[in-house]
């Protein structure tokens, strides 16, 4: 296990970056604490395999270092990094067995053949591939091809850390919650420090003690789940995490009022004298449908998605979404729609603004 240090890291794929735009990942600087357990969450293409392909030396880096427990391995290669990293496709040895591709890299490193035994037996029942272990990987479907290869990067326990590349893309869906399953397990038992690469936020909230999201190559966020749900220090966070996102609504922030085509908001808290692009976030659970008080809305449709409502509303043209409990009546005359301000986030230029006397 390890602490990964990224300092003053960054890379483009130009030869002469001109501008922070000719960067894939831009400048990064963060340590993640050994054994814990990360998420690089984002869209296709905003820097993730990138980032990770770099911690485990596939890639050399524009500029920057990499250090893992203070020791520079920036230009380390990979072998020498003492890492275990699975691919979205997998990566099997198709001439092998099942046994011999989980045992092979413990008896590359002339682990004793009772130790490789027990340990591809424990990984083995792991990934649910008890049966299987006689056969050869040729004949074996995608999913289970990639099961060995999670199973071939949990099988050591000294690793310094344990890298996945949207691990689960090719597995059955009815498999991905099982497998998540045993990989938090894994960390529990053994503390290795692991990255996940996904742009399922689902993978990403249920498996890692921090979540890291990139936009546009940068890292915009890291954060407990909960953090990234009620304190969103982006606007790309606020609409990415959660179903549905967060409302993100064009405003003039004045104080500790918010004002909307005229309307004028309670924020409950006080800000000062913002410049540039400024925004209201408020999440569909804190938003409240009403028959008086509050902004005019037309309530487009009600979708009932079981536990509750999703109620699909325009609010000065601008598509919004309101959230209601299952047991709650949606009538005609409900036009008008209230925030609660304790949840309302400000933005401005994209960017969460701290209110007046709040620490962060």
């Amino acid at each position: 296990m390890a602490k990964i240090t990224l300092d003053n890291l960054a890379h483009s794929y130009l030869p002469n970056p001109a501008g922070e735009e000719d960067f894939a990942l831009k400048e990064l600087n963060h340590d993640w604490e050994d054994g814990a357990a990360y998420a690089l969450l984002g869209a296709s293409g905003c820097g993730k395999s990138t980032l990770l392909n770099i911690i485990s030396g596939l890639l050399q880096p524009s500029q920057g270092r990499v250090l893992f427990d203070g020791l520079d391995v920036t230009h380390a290669p990979t072998a020498e990094r003492n890492i275990a990293q699975v691919f979205q496709f997998p990566v099997v040895y198709d001439t092998m067995t099942v046994r011999d591709n989980l045992a092979f890299p413990l008896r590359n490193r002339g682990r004793d053949e009772t130790y490789v035994a027990e340990r591809v037996q424990e990984i083995a029942r792991m990934i649910g591939m008890e049966d299987v272990l006689a056969k050869k990987a040729r004949g074996l479907t995608a999913d289970a091809k990639q099961k060995i290869s999670l199973g071939r990067g949990m099988v050591r326990k000294d690793v310094n850390a344990l890298l996945f590349d949207e691990p689960l893309t090719v597995i059955d869906p009815h498999m991905k919650w099982e497998l998540r399953t045993q990989l938090k397990k894994l960390h529990h038992d053994f503390g290795h420090t692991m990255i996940y690469v996904t742009h399922d936020q689902t993978e990403a909230l249920t498996f890692a003690d921090k979540v890291v999201v990139m936009f546009d190559g940068r890292v915009v966020q890291i954060g407990t789940p909960q953090e990234l749900f009620a304190r969103p220090d982006h606007t790309f966070v606020g609409y990415f995490i959660g179903s549905p996102g967060m409302n993100v609504i064009p405003a003039q922030i004045e104080g500790n009022t918010a004002v909307i085509h005229g309307a004028q908001i309670d924020l409950g808290k006080g800000y000062k004298p913002l410049e540039g692009k400024q925004e209201i976030g408020i999440r569909p659970e804190f938003a409240r449908l009403s028959s008086e008080a509050g902004l005019p809305v037309q309530v487009r449709r009600v979708e009932d998605v079981g536990r509750h409502k999703i109620i699909r509303a325009e609010l000065f043209g601008q598509t919004i979404n309101i959230m209601a409990g299952e047991d709650d009546h949606v009538s005609a005359d409900m036009n008008h729609v209230t925030f609660d301000a304790e949840h309302i986030n400000v933005y401005a230029n994209d960017w969460r603004v701290i209110p007046e006397g709040v620490a962060s």
